[in-house]
């Protein structure tokens, strides 16, 4: 499916997404899940992947009560520019190290829920016209969801795929 452009769009393509990540991850026995990944990514099991994804639900969550409270979000994150995303995410996996597999896919559950409830309470003219918000710049508030939901969803079931199978 093609980059969401309505809120019909984006909804499906975001439940269809997490729909597919959960059930790759539920059909994975719990050897499978807890496997290393082949070298070259940072994310080296599904813990890791489903953590950066949680983190950044947590980030977006964050940008859209700043900026809805009128006030401009440090984005990505204070202290960091988008050029410096390896060193945020390296932080990222930094933290998910001392937590579980079934831990972080809790927490990733409720933000995602969260997140999708931000999708449904807003109208198509709220989420695809641009700079309908000042906080969003020069792009809309569904593209940053369809960026925190689906497209990060479609990241997570590609590096997960191509890592099993390479094992």
């Amino acid at each position: 499916m093609a980059r969401p452009t309505t809120k019909q769009d984006l909804e499906a393509l975001a439940k269809e997404n997490y729909q597919k990540l959960v059930s790759l991850i539920e059909a994975l026995s719990d050897k499978e899940r807890e496997k290393e990944f082949p070298e070259g990514t940072m994310n080296r099991n599904i813990r890791d992947v489903i953590g950066h994804l949680y983190h950044w639900h947590l980030l977006f969550l964050n940008w859209y009560e700043v900026g809805m409270r009128g006030e401009k979000p440090k984005i990505p994150k204070e202290g960091y520019t988008f050029s410096d995303t390896p060193k945020l995410n390296r932080e990222i996996w930094e933290q998910c190290q001392g937590v579980s597999l079934t831990e972080i896919r809790s927490l990733f559950e409720a933000t995602h829920n969260k997140v999708f409830q931000l999708i449904q309470k807003h109208t198509d003219e709220e989420l695809f016209t641009k700079k309908k918000y000042h906080w969003t710049g020069s792009t809309s508030l569904g593209s940053y969801l369809v960026s925190a939901t689906s497209s990060h969803y479609d990241w997570a079931l590609k590096l997960i795929r191509k890592s099993i199978k390479k094992k």
